[in-house]
């Protein structure tokens, strides 16, 4: 019998009690898919219990308990927030924050404003826990604090927020364009390349030269096609083309790379008659 037909209870004592995080998430998941009264009760009792696994695990359950629109969404946001204040432990700030990030969509002011105070926090797993919470937020001090973080000492808080800067939200302006201007020479290649899909999107032509450039280099992701597409620019034709000519037959070459490809150029093509 699977763990879909398990009792609430089964599921909630086997992420206390077990000793392996091997079905963790699988217990989590089942639980999420149960949005009733009960199950959001016993994940309240565990986000305030002094054992901070526990607590873990009533935020994670809580945290996308049901499909939106969650039923409980606004008792959950509040808790988080009353939560927040008295967290002192990394590890359920950070779990605290990508709760939040699910539920971002009705975020106050008031809320935002307690958000950006971890921007300076010590653990860069709480930092890039708090970019995850401002993904998609289209909110001035949400936008500059992601600015802010998109210069952060940690790859991966960069690289979340110069995504969050650069493609989730459609804001545009000097000081964006300026913050991942300065990611596209970034020592970390997903950093780099966020930051060159987010002027790709913002339609900056200067970016053109680099992204020839990698494209040249041979040595680039996929996420470099996006932003070509989003640019627009037919020069990239024959260079596309004559990579997909020199891939199409290699064994090695990854699937969704060459389609990524394919769509790129078909896009391109789409944009001019006499491209073929």
């Amino acid at each position: 019998m699977g763990r879909n037909n398990w009792t609430d209870e089964k599921l909630f004592s086997r992420l206390m009690n077990n000793k392996s995080q091997r079905t963790y998430w699988d217990n989590i998941a089942a639980l999420r898919k149960r949005p009733n009264r009960e199950v959001f009760d016993k994940s309240i009792l565990l986000m305030q219990s002094e054992n901070a696994r526990f607590r873990e695990i009533g935020i994670n359950v809580s945290a996308q308990l049901g499909i939106p629109p969650r039923p409980f969404y606004n008792e959950t946001l509040k808790l988080y927030f009353d939560l927040l204040s008295g967290e002192n432990e990394p590890a359920v700030l950070s779990t605290l924050l990508y709760a939040i990030g699910h539920n971002n969509d009705k975020l106050t002011h008031s809320q935002i404003q307690t958000l950006v105070s971890f921007k300076d926090f010590r653990d860069s797993f709480v930092r890039e826990a708090l970019v995850n919470a401002l993904l998609g937020v289209e909110d001035a001090i949400a936008i500059y604090t992601l600015l802010y973080l998109s210069e952060d000492t940690a790859a991966s808080v960069r690289n979340w927020a110069t995504f969050g800067i650069g493609t989730l939200v459609d804001s545009d302006n000097e000081m964006i364009r300026a913050a991942l201007w300065k990611r596209v020479s970034d020592r970390n290649i997903d950093t780099k390349f966020e930051a060159i899909a987010g002027l790709a999107k913002r339609k900056d032509i200067r970016i053109k030269d680099i992204i020839e450039k990698e494209l040249l280099s041979g040595d680039y992701q996929s996420l470099l096609f996006d932003a070509i597409t989003d640019l627009g620019d037919i020069h990239f034709l024959p260079i596309l083309k004559s990579q997909l000519v020199s891939n199409e037959q290699n064994k090695n070459v990854n699937n969704e790379w060459l389609k990524s490809l394919k769509n790129c150029i078909t896009s391109l093509e789409n944009r001019t008659p006499n491209s073929k």
